[in-house]
């Protein structure tokens, strides 16, 4: 930093300007000039490289390799985050037990760590992808790495074995909400109330889910429902499409997205999220799809069920709320459609949710009952 010069004296009738400024005016202070500091050669010590991007994470490994030698994972906030990442569990420590479900963007396998003897799931994304479309998907899995919510199923790890990515998840070792019958509104407010608080946590996050349906929302034994699978097969069909693209199950999918004449061609994927919730909502208490044809029906009629028929509604027996609540999630419009964040105050959830400290679910017997 340049010293403060002071101000340079009055000329006067008899002085030049180049005399003044050699003769009378000093060229610094002294006493605002900083000796710099001696440096010892022989103490200098060099300044490491930035790691490489080939490098592995604690050398190489054979059998699996980790995704986060590519994407390092945020810097931890705590001393036991700092702990655990300090032990970063190797695809090797993985003995798988048995499978769980697969679908056509990979297979789920129940796995221990054979050195905690904890269980996870381990999604195995198929196929063998370019890298461009790799990084990508590394990517978008990174960030799902950071979600840290009760109601959304939480992402541990990332593998890249044998060309395939495989993320290991948290186990929710009571299965999916798929076929199960509600007609309970007070168990059905707890249930929804989870769902709507994983939801609005990913929407405040700006994830947009896509693929909200029974199927994605598991629970565990302590009763806990969790919003899974925001990720995988997802992430990588987005990757490659825009946001209106063909990903999820149509008989979840709103009117504006199946069909893009609707809304002038926009699709807003948060109200589309809040549409697939109202439907999987309503088919909990109903015991069945809500529409007139069935949820495994062909495409041109489930079309024309969503886009060209009235929303469906809850029955006359259910109650005021419980119709008003469904009807603000079932808009035709998506402008009309209440944010996640505006239905966790909704009536039908604030009467039934009153006091809670942790979100619970009802005893399993009313909540599981087969319809």
């Amino acid at each position: 930093m340049r010293p403060i010069q002071p101000p340079p004296p009055a000329a006067t009738p008899n002085s030049s300007p180049s005399s003044s400024s050699r003769g009378n005016r000093p060229r610094r202070r002294p006493d605002l000039t900083l000796p710099l500091p001696q440096r010892d050669p022989a103490l200098a010590v060099p300044l490491p490289l930035p790691p490489s991007m080939s490098n592995h994470h604690n050398g190489s490994n054979t059998t699996g390799n980790h995704l986060n030698n590519v994407f390092p994972p945020a810097p931890a906030a705590t001393a036991g985050a700092q702990q655990q990442q300090q032990h970063q569990m190797h695809f090797s420590e993985l003995e798988r037990v048995n499978r769980i479900g697969s679908g056509s963007g990979g297979t789920v396998y129940k796995v221990v760590h054979r050195l905690t003897g904890r269980l996870y799931a381990l999604k195995v994304i198929y196929g063998n992808h370019e890298e461009a479309v790799r990084r990508q998907i590394c990517r978008e899995i990174e960030i799902l790495r950071d979600v840290d919510n009760p109601n959304v199923v939480k992402c541990h790890d990332m593998y890249d074995h044998g060309g395939e990515i495989q993320v290991l998840l948290e186990f929710m070792d009571r299965g999916s909400l798929e076929g199960i019958h509600v007609g309970n509104e007070s168990h059905l407010s707890h249930l929804t109330h989870q769902i709507l608080s994983g939801l609005a946590y990913l929407h405040r996050r700006k994830i947009v889910h896509r693929d909200i349906k029974p199927s994605n929302l598991l629970v565990n034994s302590r009763k806990q429902v969790k919003i899974a699978d925001f990720g995988v097969s997802r992430i990588l069909s987005q990757t490659m499409d825009p946001c209106n693209s063909s990903v999820g199950t149509i008989a979840y999918m709103s009117p504006e997205r199946i069909n893009t004449d609707l809304n002038h061609g926009k699709y807003n994927g948060y109200a589309g999220d809040i549409w697939s919730f109202g439907v999987s909502i309503l088919e909990f208490y109903l015991g069945r799809f809500p529409f007139a044809v069935g949820r495994q029906g062909d495409w041109a009629s489930l079309m024309c069920a969503i886009c060209m028929a009235e929303p469906p509604e809850a029955p006359a027996s259910a109650s005021h709320d419980f119709r008003d609540f469904i009807g603000c999630c079932l808009q035709r419009d998506p402008a009309r459609r209440w944010t996640a964040y505006q239905l966790l105050r909704h009536p039908f959830i604030l009467t039934h949710n009153q006091g809670l400290q942790h979100q619970v679910l009802p005893p399993p017997p009313p909540l599981f009952s087969s319809s």
